[in-house]
């Protein structure tokens, strides 16, 4: 009779295993697989028809023209020996087959596979005008590269839709270059978002510091272009209107799942759900054995954050979780590891180095901690039930090492002090975070069947 572990080796043998979406994860991943003792046979599939790269400095960096497009390539760590599909979508994954299935009709083989298509950014809902020469996104090489060189033209004027990271990240280079901008935000204040009201505030004063015409509580409403086709005005919900030049739409990003509708798997607009072995659900609940999902399009639950599953759109939580992926592809389960990482990011806009650790957003209350408001140069923690859960600082980073041991070790909130450098008027407030936006376009299911044995979940989109 074989064993399990006899079993094992042989799929680190002979076994096949196919990335969909050679992105950081996918790549990372692949590495991590070789290293792990991994010898079969690698299939890399993309949609792009390039090597995978690094997505955050083309808001940074490459915009600022330190970097070019194309030196964004990921450095490899190893020869993963891979078979590269690139520049072909995927469209499907049956998993009665076994086979993933592209846009060109190929179909790709595998005992394992691991889920790493990420996000795309959200488009301008308006086809013909987000079709307007001057109109850009932010995510590929090529719209990086293209608003590079809009904004090396010196424009009048750049107009930005949405105040995120990514938003606020480009208005301020706009204004390292002198370039007016005014930035439209939905919302009541940049980044409330991600680090809610307070934080809110202190970013807006920032930006308006630094000359951006910052209007928040508007809405975009039109995207007007000339006779030639070319962005010039925009149209707000207050009835206000601003001539611009280029016009950035910074609405976030769409998790690309809609390959996978039919598959069985436990998808929705917030990515695909797994456990913190990585390991994908079906429809069901049901936990897969082969199904694998790493990086943005991952949406995991996490042991402190009361079990809640989470999509994290950051540079590391896509590094450590194709390692979790790649190590428990191939061993067994006794040997599996959890994904039980704090959540880690930062950006730099306005000459602040803004960096956060653990979840902000699962917080009622937030407090500065240390350092000067006004000086830039502070951290705010964030606490829930009497628990410190996360802390974010502006120019102030050598002490996130220290709240992320507070929150590992469910430590109280407010939290001890470790500075002298203690606001003598600090006192916990409220978060203060939008409501949650409603998806009308959002998966259902419906549970049919009446014994255990055939109780089933179907997707039903309405």
């Amino acid at each position: 009779m074989t064993s399990r572990a006899e079993v094992l080796q042989a799929f680190k043998r002979d076994g096949r295993i196919a990335i969909v979406g050679a992105s950081l994860a996918g790549l990372r991943t692949a590495e991590a697989l070789r290293d792990e003792g991994f010898t079969g046979s690698l299939t890399m599939i993309g949609d792009e028809a390039g090597e995978p790269y690094d997505r955050p400095p083309l808001s940074k960096q490459v915009l600022t023209g330190w970097v070019p497009a194309e030196g964004t390539t990921l450095p490899r760590r190893r020869h993963i020996d891979a078979q590269w599909l690139l520049g072909v979508p995927a469209s499907g994954l049956d998993l009665a087959k076994y086979v993933v299935r592209l846009a060109d009709g190929q179909e790709v083989p595998f005992d394992r596979v691991l889920i790493s298509t990420g996000v795309r950014a959200r488009p301008w809902p308006v086809e013909a005008e987000a079709a307007l020469d001057g109109v850009f996104v932010v995510r590929t090489r090529e719209d990086a590269d293209g608003l590079r060189r809009a904004l090396a033209a010196g424009p009048r004027r750049v107009l930005i839709i949405g105040a995120g990271f990514t938003g606020s990240e480009i208005a301020s280079i706009c204004r390292e270059r002198d370039i007016p901008v005014t930035v439209a935000e939905l919302g009541p204040a940049p980044l409330v978002g991600a680090l809610g009201a307070m934080i809110g505030e202190i970013a807006a004063d920032m930006q308006r510091a630094h000359g951006v015409d910052l209007r928040c509580g508007v809405k975009v409403t039109q995207l007007e272009g000339d006779e030639q086709g070319r962005f010039r005005r925009a149209h707000f919900s207050d009835g206000g209107t601003v001539d611009a030049d280029v016009a950035v739409v910074a609405l976030g990003g769409i998790r690309n799942t809609e390959w996978l509708r039919d598959s069985g798997l436990a998808i929705g607009p917030w990515g695909v759900a797994c456990d913190s072995g990585c390991r994908a659900f079906d429809l069901n609940g049901l936990v897969t054995d082969d199904i694998f999902v790493a990086g943005d399009v991952a949406r995991c639950p996490h042991p402190i954050y009361e079990y809640r599953f989470i999509s994290l759109e950051h540079w590391a939580n896509a590094v450590e979780q194709a390692q979790i992926a790649a190590h428990n592809m191939v061993n067994l389960q006794a040997d599996r590891w959890p994904h039980l990482s704090i959540p880690a990011f930062w950006s730099i806009q306005f000459g602040v180095n803004i960096k956060s650790v653990g979840v902000p957003t699962f917080a009622d209350e937030v407090m500065v901690t240390q350092g000067s408001v006004s000086d830039r140069r502070f951290v705010a923690a964030y606490g829930y039930k009497g628990r410190v859960t996360a802390a974010v600082s502006f120019n102030n980073a050598k002490w996130l090492d220290h709240y992320r041991t507070l929150i590992e070790a469910a430590a109280p909130f407010p939290p001890p002090l470790p500075t002298p450098d203690q606001p003598a008027d600090a006192k916990p407030m409220p978060v203060d975070f939008p409501g949650p936006l409603l998806l009308s376009q959002d998966a259902t299911v419906v549970v049919t069947g009446h014994d255990p044995s055939e109780r089933r979940v179907t997707a039903v989109r309405l």
